[in-house]
């Protein structure tokens, strides 16, 4: 790590009588010029350049250009940037040990050490997102859910315990401690690192990527970073730097407080609508004025974590004293509190009262003017006022609610004429008996109530506001709706010690809200089945219900295959909307229900105080913290009897379905793969705006007719064991039939008709994508995706790029991008393509039946943003040319694509060292 240091900047820092190292800002600024007003994210870029100076990945040059940012307040120069560590989640992470245990194997294929396959930044891998929701509103939800998940996943545990064996610089958090981006605020993030070399301790800012979208919540504690692909993530692991453009930064002025009763949820729907509206994809944005002195670090992580949401690379907010006390209250060592404050004032890296840095662009918000929302019904930017769900949800369906057609019990339609209630098919309810009790489920009900994610479960302030209506509603004799699936899914144990401190657990417990485990759950889309009845219901009748939960991705089919609208919500709103059981009421006005005293009970009756809320919040003390984080990696007793072979490279199972030996690395001693132009590509899918990464790889359940599901059937896998695509991500061959398997996926080559199809071209059939892409791959026909603005947006799924690769797709073509997905097809060496501006599938009149050949490729020409020809050929023969834009974006990428994709660049390396 030493480095050039051609500015001589090397400087020493005594902290409690030790003795640090460290490359100072302040005297890289004699050189570069002044740099206080600097954005603080860019300056933590800068120190990283100062501290990797090795005059070829990174150069004076290099330095001088993010001084030179300040003067034009953007930058087209290329850097390679070094994060200190990198955290992963298990859906993602499985995927990344497979690909690691493949390479080793091919390193042994090839004659080398397989040993010297090995992580060489720190990874800690967090187990969270495996648990479901199978059992819940019942005091032994949380052991049964475990053990049932303990039995689904034991291939992929004993895995994972090999590679925590096997890998050096791996640590493994087990299941049932927590979500791994609390983890890492509440943990394992330090504010500053320190490093170990050459008899030195070196000091700079802790930094890292992960392998989920919503790494971006440790901004909130002053840590630089994002989240990025799993393939971009292995080859940092490796070695290789993460190669960026200076970023744009934008900033985000801070004043005021919130208003009574309005949560840090509100807030960060507030924030996630502004910066969406503003444009931020691929950009920093950095938090600042003097709102932030009372904002607490909790309601920053917050904000830090939906960034995915509103479309940033970061959301981060600059070092100051609540940072440090945030670091205390969590039970990080005195010595690190003490060197991170030390440690940032002598870099310029505090945060001080008017301070006003230069940023490409900013906007304001005065906090009190925040109200209550939800977001949905479909996208976390889609920000509605508390009192406008109802008729959000009713805009959805097409159906609107006239005021004098309440007490005639009728339901009016858009294009006129009501429906008498009762017919099922019309006017949206039915009867239905469960446990010999009859009830009538209805358009808007509220099927799924779920506490949970990381965005607030994170939150003291929101969760204890949770446990105090719950509180306030039992006492009043509420009780939530029979129809209701309501659950609790904490963050980390650090919550259910303070629920029970505060003497709130009861009264969840009574509403159903009973622990059902420690991960991600309903927001990743394990909310696990509704109810026989209610599922055989709502698929009757083809009803329109709802979620309501307290995550941060609400995307078509990603909660519940049956839910077609989902709320965002904050953990309070979560409980009250159980106790109404329906979004088609209104709940800032209407009632929740009546209580013991038959009177009705409202909202505004059961919302606690911000002094009660604070009061329980003060129950939160350092003690807990060290109590649940003292043994992090051991694990329960189920983890620690999982017994794995002591091996450098991994003994492959023909016979698992969970994980098996991936065929990228097949031909990796071969030459070189031959870039050229593709031609007579067929369209697989033609797609319209805002495809996300859960329609491209699904995360949640696994049909039984779908070739995934056929694939298990033929296994001897029965349906109630298929687990989930996410569980699964180690099989490619699950994997790739999952591709484009997304239920609520429109695909345009049909008319737009929802799930994964296709039209193959050449017969006229309809065939299931997976089915279509192996016929056209048996006939060597090329293949190529198209699609709207923002593909590839949610979530960093790495399998998202992979399964394209592995259906034969040589290029997607779209209006944008989403910033992950785009960087994952370079690093699977697909091709990104984007339509000139005012062009796009609609402008061109694409159906899809087009033939199509991709022109001005070639080995030697390959470059950053070059322009290529698209050539349509129509089915009657008539051609045409148009221009598009190629969107590898760095020099660094056009290796990796040459390659065949990143990881095939760094084993290359490895094999020919």
């Amino acid at each position: 790590m030493p480095s050039l240091d051609s500015l001589k900047t090397l400087k020493t820092l005594t902290v409690d009588d030790r003795l640090y190292h460290y490359y100072s800002l302040p005297d890289a600024a004699k050189s570069l010029g002044d740099l206080q007003r600097l954005p603080m994210s860019l300056k933590v870029l800068l120190e990283n350049l100062l501290r990797w100076e090795d005059g070829k990945t990174v150069t004076s040059g290099d330095l001088s250009a993010l001084a030179h940012w300040l003067k034009e307040r953007r930058s087209d120069r290329e850097i390679q940037y070094r994060p200190a560590r990198v955290l992963m989640q298990d859906f993602t992470g499985v995927p990344a040990v497979v690909d690691l245990a493949a390479m080793r194997a091919a390193m042994a294929k090839a004659g080398g050490d397989p040993q010297r396959i090995n992580p060489l930044s720190p990874v800690d891998l967090v187990i969270d997102h495996s648990v479901m929701v199978d059992r819940y509103a019942s005091q032994e939800a949380f052991a049964q859910n475990v053990d049932i998940e303990m039995q689904r996943n034991g291939e992929r545990y004993a895995f994972l315990r090999w590679g925590q064996n096997a890998f050096d610089n791996f640590s493994v958090v087990p299941p049932g401690t927590g979500i791994c981006h609390q983890v890492n605020l509440e943990y394992l993030g330090r504010t500053v690192w320190t490093r170990e070399e050459d008899g030195r301790t070196y000091a700079f800012p802790d930094t890292l990527v992960g392998t989920d979208s919503h790494t971006t919540m440790i901004n909130g504690l002053g840590v630089l970073g994002w989240g990025v692909g799993g393939i971009e993530a292995e080859a940092a692991m490796l070695g290789q730097p993460v190669s960026m453009l200076i970023p744009e930064v934008i900033g985000f002025k801070l004043t005021g407080k919130l208003r009574e009763g309005i949560t840090a949820t509100d807030l960060v729907l507030t924030v996630t609508q502004m910066l969406r509206k503003k444009g931020v994809v691929g950009k920093f944005v950095e938090f600042y004025g003097d709102g932030l002195a009372d904002l607490p670090l909790a309601d920053r992580a917050t904000i830090a974590n939906m960034a995915p949401e509103y479309g940033a690379t970061c959301g981060f907010f600059p070092v100051d004293q609540i940072t440090l006390d945030y670091l205390r209250l969590s039970g990080r060592p005195q010595a690190t509190v003490k060197l991170v404050e030390a440690y940032c004032k002598a870099q310029g890296l505090w945060r001080l009262p008017g301070q006003e840095p230069v940023f490409t662009d900013a906007l304001a918000l005065d906090m009190h003017e925040v109200e209550a929302s939800l977001a949905g019904p479909k996208r976390p930017q889609d920000r509605v006022a508390l009192g406008n769900v109802s008729q959000a949800f009713d805009d959805f369906i097409g159906l609107q609610l006239k005021p004098s057609s309440k007490e005639e019990g009728r339901l009016e339609s858009e294009g006129g004429g009501g429906v008498a209630v009762g017919n099922a098919d019309q006017a949206g309810e039915v009867s239905y008996e469960h446990q010999g009790q009859h009830h009538v489920l209805k358009n808007g009900a509220v099927v799924i109530a779920a506490i949970t994610s990381c965005t607030n479960t994170s939150n003291p302030s929101v969760m204890m506001a949770a446990g105090l209506v719950a509180k306030k509603a039992v006492e009043k004799g509420l009780q939530r709706k029979p129809w209701v699936k309501s659950s609790l899914a904490p963050g980390s144990k650090v919550v259910t010690d303070y629920y029970k401190a505060a003497g709130l657990t009861r009264y969840l417990d009574a509403l159903g809200f009973d622990l059902v485990g420690y991960g991600c759950t309903t927001c990743i889309g394990n909310s696990g089945p509704l109810d026989d009845a209610i599922e055989k219901a709502i698929t009757g009748t083809d009803l329109t219900v709802a979620s309501v939960l307290s995550g941060n991705r609400n995307f078509e089919g990603r909660v519940h295959p049956l839910v077609k609208t989902n709320w965002l919500a904050s953990p309070p709103l979560v409980v009250a909307y159980a106790l109404a059981g329906s979004v088609r009421i209104d709940i800032s006005r209407e009632s929740l229900g009546d209580g013991k005293d038959g009177q009705p009970v409202y909202l505004r009756d059961i919302w606690p105080s911000q002094q009660e809320i604070a009061d329980a919040v003060a129950s939160v003390d350092t003690a807990m913290f060290h109590k649940e984080y003292a043994e992090v990696f051991a694990g329960d007793a189920q983890w620690q009897a999982i017994e794995v072979p002591q091996a450098a490279t991994y003994v492959w199972q023909d016979d698992s379905t969970y994980i098996q030996h991936p065929p990228f690395f097949d031909n990796i001693t071969g030459p070189l793969p031959v870039i050229e132009d593709i031609k007579g590509a067929r369209v697989l899918a033609l797609l319209g705006d805002s495809v996300t990464t859960d329609h491209i790889s699904p995360a949640g359940n696994i049909k039984a007719d779908s070739p995934a599901g056929r694939y298990l059937r033929d296994k001897g896998v029965e349906p109630r064991d298929f687990n989930s695509y996410g569980s699964r991500r180690g099989n490619h061959d699950v994997m790739m039939r999952g591709t484009f398997a997304n239920i609520r996926i429109r695909n345009e080559m049909l008319g737009g008709e929802e799930g994964g199809n296709t039209l193959y071209v050449p017969t006229g059939e309809k065939l299931a994508i997976y089915d279509a892409a192996m016929r056209y791959q048996a006939d060597g026909t090329p293949l190529i995706v198209i699609a709207g603005q923002e593909y590839g947006t949610g979530s960093s799924r790495d399998w998202a790029a992979k399964g394209t690769n592995l259906l034969g797709v040589k290029a997607v073509l779209a209006e944008s991008f989403e910033r992950i997905h785009r960087s994952n097809l370079v690093g699977m060496g697909v091709l990104p393509l984007q339509f000139q501006s005012g062009q796009n599938r609609k402008s061109l009149a694409l159906d899809g039946r087009e033939r199509v050949d991709i022109l001005g490729l070639s080995q030697a020409q390959v470059q950053p943003h070059m322009t290529l020809t698209l050539q349509i050929t129509r089915e009657d023969g008539r051609q045409e040319q148009v221009q598009v834009l190629c969107r590898i974006d760095t020099l660094n990428e056009v290796e990796y694509f040459k390659a065949g994709g990143i990881l095939h660049y760094v084993l290359r390396q490895l094999i020919a060292a």
